[in-house]
């Protein structure tokens, strides 16, 4: 069986894998390197600042092409 694909298509799909790998890998840094707060810290947060609310309010958003 042989495929058939032209240059601009592999390039399109080589483009996407590699943005897709890029994103996913990003977030795993990000996961990896956010630091942890123990229950005293969490206390002093809420302390200073309040509670979180369980509803988030979107204050901006902005979807971009890469």
């Amino acid at each position: 069986m042989e495929l058939q694909i032209n240059k601009d298509e592999l390039y399109l799909m080589l483009k996407k894998a590699v943005r897709e790998v890029l994103e996913e890998e990003g977030f795993n840094f990000v996961l990896k390197n956010l630091a942890s707060v123990s229950p005293e810290e969490m206390k002093d947060i809420e302390k200073a600042y309040g509670s979180p609310s369980k509803r988030r309010e979107v204050f901006k958003s902005k979807e971009i092409e890469l």
